[in-house]
């Protein structure tokens, strides 16, 4: 993950995205926190499957895909090699340390920083659907052969050579107590005091659907993540936010795009995990969440074809109702809705309402393959909650207000909201 805005009291370095070039020449997923490359059909982990959207002859006009080279498209269904993101999910986990960064207090400790948190997040974003089970076999440091320094881990590392070697390295050591096979995808959490703080540089990184990956018991460890120094910004949140860069890895292996820029969180703020995930909690957007298999057919509203259509949005973080209407613009583009509620995991939603993005799986991750619509231009927004791109957070709807994009002809109009906190909308398009 990478910070996206200040705190009340400190400045967070803004990210910077990874160099594709050497992801491209390796034909593995990486970037400087996300996966992001080429995917083969072929690779596989253990239990992974290719994650598959609701397919029906309704929705195929809304199931955008981009070019087979970008970086971890926003296409569904997403392409196979990443971990599936259905039923158990398997999470081995592992506490590794080095001499020249002794691990500070228990590895069971920092095993607690994340768990049982992170699952819990996956257990109320998935509705259930994602059964996500962290395992750590190892109770103790796993001490690795080389200090740290000799890895050569930085900022937008590749996986050659340093993380190919702390790989074989994890794998060597951990091997006579583990069995790799009986894992979906593995968590590395890092002493918190190997490499700068991550208010200085985030080395937080995940590998998805790695074909370079090393093989342990017959299976490649083609989905990790790794997790370094503490995302502690002094504002006091740290105990109830710091878990959060797990789950936007993990969102990597299975397989969604970083949808920070190098400008940091101007595109999407606060509205996803895999924008923004220090500060304040928030959820994953409901194309993110169709796209995952969280979502099935009948909760996918498709806005394909001229004239008018209407529909009821019922909020995103409750189980049940149409969750996303999309709308789309060509093979490859289109608006998403959702109605954003202060419930579930969106803890910092000021000005709930519907909120429209365009989607675009024609970009790189990390290059703003989504954008979301602000509703109310220079209002500075209304979050005060640190690291939260304020701007943004007013961005959604409410009933009487419309976004037009006349060049397409298409108009989206919030016209009322019902007791429960449904909205409904329409939809117009020559």
């Amino acid at each position: 993950m990478l910070p996206q805005s200040q705190p009340t009291n400190r400045r967070i370095r803004p990210r910077r995205v990874a160099a594709l070039a050497s992801v491209t020449a390796l034909t593995f997923a990486v970037s400087t926190s996300a996966g992001s490359g080429h995917l083969s059909p072929s690779t596989t982990t253990a239990g992974a499957t290719p994650v598959t959207a609701s397919h029906t002859s309704a929705l195929s006009a809304c199931m955008i895909s981009g070019s087979p080279v970008v970086q971890m498209s926003e296409g569904i269904p997403t392409l196979p090699g990443y971990a599936r993101s259905t039923g158990v999910v398997r999470a081995l986990t592992v506490m590794v340390d080095f001499s020249d960064a002794p691990g500070q207090g228990s590895a069971l400790d920092r095993f607690g920083e994340f768990f049982p948190r992170t699952q819990e997040w996956f257990r109320t974003s998935s509705y259930g659907r994602l059964d996500y089970r962290p395992d750590a076999p190892i109770r103790d440091w796993l001490r690795m052969p080389k200090p740290f320094r000799a890895y050569g881990i930085e900022r937008g590392a590749p996986f050659d050579p340093g993380y190919r070697t702390l790989v074989q390295d994890i794998v060597a050591a951990a091997d006579p107590t583990v069995d790799f096979r009986a894992y979906d995808l593995l968590n590395v959490l890092v002493t918190p005091n190997a490499g700068p703080s991550a208010l200085d540089t985030v080395l937080s990184v995940t590998f998805a659907g790695n074909t370079e990956a090393p093989i342990a018991d017959g299976v490649p460890v083609a989905n990790a993540s790794f997790v370094y120094s503490r995302q502690d910004d002094g504002s006091g949140s740290y105990t109830q936010t710091g878990y959060r860069v797990l789950p936007h890895e993990n969102g990597h292996v299975f397989g969604l795009p970083d949808l920070y820029t190098q400008e940091g969180g101007g595109a999407v703020g606060h509205w996803d995990i895999m924008s923004e995930d220090w500060g304040a909690n928030n959820d994953l957007l409901g194309w993110h969440k169709w796209k995952l298999g969280w979502l099935d057919g009948t909760q996918i509203g498709c806005a394909a074809l001229p004239g008018t259509s209407q529909y009821t949005l019922t909020p995103l973080a409750r189980a049940g109702g149409v969750k996303l209407v999309f709308v789309p613009v060509d093979p490859r583009t289109g608006y998403a809705v959702e109605l954003r509620t202060r419930e579930g995991n969106d803890e910092a939603v000021c000005r709930p309402g519907v909120l429209i993005y365009r989607v675009d799986a024609d970009i790189d991750t990390g290059m703003g393959p989504v954008t979301v619509y602000d509703s109310q231009h220079d209002t500075g927004g209304c979050s005060r909650s640190p690291n939260v791109h304020a701007e943004l957070s007013d961005a959604p709807l409410v009933p009487g207000e419309s976004f037009v994009d006349s060049r397409r002809g298409i108009r989206i109009t919030v016209v009322a909201a019902d007791a429960a906190g449904n909205h409904r909308v329409l939809i117009t398009r020559r």
